[in-house]
């Protein structure tokens, strides 16, 4: 179960970065943060209500860091997709994995077999070739831009994930997200009221409604199930298997695109499914 719910995490994302990047440069980074979090704050309310004040006073220290990492890591990822190119954001965004790897290693002793380390390995190292059109590039990716957004992104999101696996546990999956979904809203609705661009809100939803439901669905989508992929497996495994949308990607573009891939980039590919179905295998739950 919990690697099936990594694997929609992956898809999920992979739809999400998509969606995001066109929503960021459509409506701005906090128009399209708040449609996405008012979105879970809404939907999610009913499932969690019960069992907010009692999660909040045993657990608040670890839902508000939480909050505030995932606002910060956010914020940064979007600007990092608006102003860059996904082909040299997202091979940073791969560095995730070894974040909330070592953060669960060192914080709860979290350990994987040496099969599965291998195999976690292997999947950040197939992402990397898939995302990577020339080895060249990485002379000069710091001038690209969005580079420092994105790495600066992808601590946040490597601690986010750690804490999200935690809070997932503690809690519960739903309630993580609808926390943090409901602080960062707030926070949007704030800069958007005192920057006097809450018009900007409706109006973008009256002629990108379909483009602002996909994006709110799909990113949401991706974060509830890689939360409730950790109930079950490591979180070193669950953020590697779902950081293949990376290859999911990838895959679009080869296929609807006709896009050609160099040598290395076909060897990404196999690592990224061998290392999957292998860590589907030897993963207990």
């Amino acid at each position: 179960m919990g690697i099936l719910l990594a694997l929609v995490a992956l898809l999920s994302w992979g739809l999400g970065d998509f969606l995001i990047q066109r929503s960021a440069r459509k409506f701005g980074d906090w128009v399209a943060l708040f449609y996405i979090t008012a979105f879970a704050s809404i939907v999610l309310f009913p499932f969690v209500y019960g069992d907010i004040i009692h999660s909040i006073s045993a657990h608040g220290v670890l839902l508000w860091v939480a909050s505030f990492v995932l606002l910060f890591a956010g914020l940064l990822d979007f600007e990092a997709l608006r102003v860059g190119k996904i082909s040299v954001i997202e091979p940073i965004f791969a560095l995730e994995i070894p974040i909330a790897a070592i953060l669960a290693l060192a914080v709860i002793h979290e350990q994987l077999s040496f099969l599965q380390a291998i195999s976690v390995a292997a999947l950040v190292i197939g992402i990397l070739l898939i995302s990577t059109t020339a080895f060249e590039n990485f002379k000069k990716i710091h001038a690209e831009k969005g580079v420092w957004q994105a790495a600066l992104a992808t601590i946040g999101v490597g601690i986010a994930n750690f804490l999200f696996g935690i809070g997932s546990r503690v809690t519960s999956p739903l309630m993580i997200n609808w926390f943090t979904s409901v602080f960062i809203a707030l926070v949007a609705f704030t800069y958007l009221a005192s920057t006097s661009r809450l018009k900007e809100v409706g109006d973008n939803l009256k002629t990108g409604k379909l483009l602002v439901l996909n994006v709110a669905f799909f990113d949401n989508l991706a974060w509830i199930a890689f939360s409730y992929a950790m109930l079950f497996i490591p979180i070193a495994i669950a953020t590697g298997i779902s950081e293949g949308y990376i290859a999911f990607a990838g895959a679009l573009g080869l296929f609807f695109n006709k896009e050609k891939l160099e040598r290395h980039q076909w060897a990404g590919f196999f690592l990224v499914i061998v290392s999957v179905v292998l860590l589907a295998f030897i993963t207990k739950e």
